[in-house]
């Protein structure tokens, strides 16, 4: 929208064009993908196995909300959404300082806590 100094309907008039024609498609909790191309798992997923990738431990810090926008390219509601689902599954919550820590670690499609 500011990018192009365009109304929330527009835009959005314009994704539902894009859609109706092919071109995009959306998925719930991930954002809008080019049709065919791109990783359509849910946010959530993502920063589960970015977890586990950098080898991240009960304690640690977790991702600030403009870091996982910056990193997935996601939106802030879509990361505040995901942020949400992982704090009602125990994987994160607050830090004794502002902001999140890891309070579990994913583990295969389940978790494990500390």
């Amino acid at each position: 929208m500011s990018e192009y100094s365009l109304s929330r309907s527009t835009i959005e008039r314009a994704l539902a064009a894009l859609k109706a024609d092919g071109v995009i498609e959306s998925v719930q909790g991930a954002g809008w993908y080019v049709a065919g191309s791109g990783d359509r798992r849910p946010l959530v997923e993502k920063v589960t196995d970015l977890l586990r990738a950098d080898g991240v431990k009960v304690g640690d810090r977790f991702p600030t909300e403009k870091e996982l926008c910056d990193r997935f390219g996601a939106s802030r509601t879509a990361v505040r959404s995901a942020i949400a689902q992982m704090e009602g599954q125990g994987l994160i919550g607050k830090g004794a300082a502002r902001g999140r820590e890891v309070r579990a670690l994913p583990v295969g499609q389940g978790t494990q806590t500390a």
